[in-house]
C-alpha cells in the first residue's frame, strides 16, 4: 500500500478561516503554550527538588506533567508557525510523528488510574501503603505506563500511515489527528475505524473502571472517618485528581467513542483545542492551587533562591 501513496505532505488548515485575526490568535496561543510549558515544568522541578514531595503521588504527578509538555510541544509550535506563515505544509513523516506523540493518551489513562489506586491505598489501606507503593513498584508502574502508551501509539500510527494517500492532502484540523487523517485515505477505512474504536474502548474503559472502583472505596472510607482534618486533606487531594479525570475522559470519550455519523468538524476542532491546549494548562494549576504541600514547596524554593541571591 505504501507504493500507492503519492502524498508527500499534508496541508493543515488550522485557523486559515481567521486570517484577519491571526496575530491576536498567535499571541494568545503563544501565551498559553508558554504558560503550559512553564507550569508543568515547574511542577516537575518542584517535585524533583523537594525531598518532602518524594512520594508515589507526586512521582506520578511529575510523570503527568512531563506527558502534558509532550502533548503541547508536539502541536503548538507548528500551529504558531502556521498562524504567521502562508506555507501550512507538514511532511508525511512529520504528520506521523505528531500522531504518534498524541497517541500517548494511553499513558495518561494508565497514570490517572495508578494515581487513583495510590489514593485508594493511602486512604483505605494505610498500614500497607509503604509496602504496596514502594519506590521499586512505582518505577515499574511508570515504565509500564509509558511503554504501553508508546507501543500502542506506534501500532496505531503504523496502521493509519500504511494506508494509501493519493489526494486530496488538506487536513481540516489543527494537527494530524486520527479522524481527519483517515478521511484522506484512498481506500476503505472501515476496518481501521472498527479496530481503533475497539482499542479506544478498552484503553478508556479499563482504567476508568479501576478509577471508579477506587473512588467508590475511598468515598466509603471518608464517610467513616472521625477526624475532620484528615477527611478534609484526603478530600482536597481526591477532588484535584477527579477534576483531571473528568477533563480527560470527558473529551476523550466524546472524541473517539462517537459513531462516524456524528462526527462534526466544528465539534472536533473544539474538543481538539480543549484536550491539546486547555487540559495541559489546567492540570498543573488544578494540582498546585488545591495542594498545600506543593504551594509550600514552591514558596520554600523561592525563599532559598532569594536568600542565596541576596547573600551573594
Amino acid at each position: 500500500m505504501m507504493n500507492q501513496t503519492t502524498v508527500t505532505y499534508f496541508i493543515i488548515l488550522g485557523f486559515s478561516a481567521f486570517t484577519d485575526v491571526c496575530l491576536p490568535i498567535f499571541l494568545f496561543f503563544l501565551f498559553v503554550y508558554l504558560a503550559t510549558f512553564i507550569s508543568n515544568a515547574s511542577v516537575a522541578y518542584i517535585v524533583y527538588s523537594d525531598p518532602a514531595l518524594h512520594s508515589p503521588m507526586y512521582f506520578f504527578l511529575c510523570n503527568l506533567s512531563i506527558l502534558e509538555i509532550c502533548y503541547s510541544s508536539v502541536t503548538m509550535p507548528k500551529n504558531l508557525i502556521n498562524l504567521l506563515s502562508k506555507d501550512k505544509r507538514i511532511s508525511f513523516n512529520g504528520c506521523a510523528v505528531q500522531m504518534f506523540f498524541l497517541g500517548l493518551g494511553t499513558t495518561e489513562c494508565l497514570l490517572l488510574a495508578i494515581m487513583a489506586f495510590d489514593r485508594f491505598t493511602a486512604i483505605c489501606r494505610p498500614l500497607y501503603y509503604s509496602l504496596i507503593m514502594s519506590a521499586q513498584i512505582c518505577c515499574r508502574l511508570a515504565v509500564f505506563s509509558w511503554f504501553s502508551g508508546l507501543l500502542l501509539s506506534m501500532g496505531q500510527t503504523i496502521l493509519i500511515f500504511s494506508l494509501p494517500y493519493c489526494g486530496p492532502n488538506v487536513i481540516d484540523h489543527f494537527f494530524c489527528d486520527i479522524p481527519p487523517v483517515l478521511k484522506l485515505a484512498c481506500s476503505d477505512t472501515y476496518l481501521n475505524e472498527i479496530s481503533i474504536f475497539s482499542v479506544s474502548v478498552v484503553i478508556l474503559l479499563t482504567p476508568f473502571l479501576l478509577i471508579l472502583g477506587s473512588y467508590t472505596q475511598i468515598l466509603s472510607t471518608l464517610l467513616k472517618m472521625t477526624s475532620v482534618e484528615n477527611r478534609s486533606k484526603a478530600y482536597s487531594i481526591c477532588v484535584s485528581h477527579l477534576i483531571s479525570v473528568t477533563l480527560f475522559y470527558g473529551t476523550g470519550c466524546f472524541m473517539y467513542l462517537r459513531p462516524r455519523s456524528r462526527y462534526s468538524s466544528r465539534i472536533d476542532h473544539f474538543l481538539a483545542l480543549f484536550y491539546s491546549v486547555v487540559t495541559p494548562l489546567l492540570n498543573p494549576l488544578i494540582y498546585s492551587l488545591r495542594n498545600q504541600e506543593v504551594k509550600m514547596s514552591f514558596l520554600k524554593i523561592l525563599d532559598i533562591k532569594f536568600f542565596v541571591k541576596n547573600k551573594t
